[in-house]
């Protein structure tokens, strides 16, 4: 702790931080605890994903056979799709939020393809739109971490640092002011006796 100035001036300044400290810190509790909730939300949502994610993939590999045996390039028919992620703000956090997927109009000849394909290329979009949200989630799991740690630290040092100091410094200013003024009032008692007898001994010469 830095030396401490033991003046009043310095006294109302420790108040005044003080009452900064406790009107921010239950600003700071709140918002970690809405931080901790979306992360419990999230880990949720991305359990479920991945259940579902680890089900379709079982699926289209059982099918991954046919695709040697037949020559189909899959991945040609599937082209290239477009993710779209929006944000949302929670807690004061800027969080990507998965809102959809669009895959390209890819047309193919149904007479030479296999009537399986059109049901493995949706199995695939599905699985795929699945993975793409599962790392949109990831993301916002990892901001949601590093947001909670930094207001985590900043909880800890108001409670545990700031407020603690100022209530220490407040009371050894109120001591130290406290006894300036008892020796000020005893300084002028005495200067009173003082003055009394010196007039009692004229009075009486």
């Amino acid at each position: 702790m830095a030396k401490i100035k033991l003046t009043k001036g310095e006294l109302k300044r420790q108040k005044d931080l003080l009452r900064q400290y406790e009107r921010y810190l239950p600003t700071l509790q709140l918002k970690k605890q809405q931080l901790q909730l979306e992360i419990l939300r999230q880990s949720m949502a991305i359990e479920e994903k991945k259940r579902l994610e680890e089900a379709r993939h079982t699926t289209v590999e059982s099918w991954s056979g046919l695709l040697g045996d037949q020559n189909i390039r899959i991945d040609q028919l599937l082209g290239q799709p477009k993710v779209s992620v929006h944000t949302t703000n929670i807690a004061g956090v800027d969080l990507p939020v998965f809102t959809g997927i669009e895959f390209p109009d890819n047309e193919y000849d149904l007479f030479v393809t296999p009537l399986w394909v059109d049901r493995m290329l949706e199995e695939l979009k599905y699985l795929i739109a699945l993975r793409e949200e599962i790392k949109t989630i990831d993301e916002a799991m990892m901001i949601l971490r590093q947001e909670l740690r930094i207001t985590t630290q900043r909880v800890n040092l108001f409670e545990k640092v700031k407020i603690p100091e100022s209530l220490d410094t407040i009371r050894l200013i109120k001591i130290y002011v406290g006894d300036q003024m008892a020796n000020a009032v005893g300084r002028s008692k005495m200067a009173k006796r003082k003055i009394e007898a010196y007039y009692e001994e004229e009075m009486l010469s």
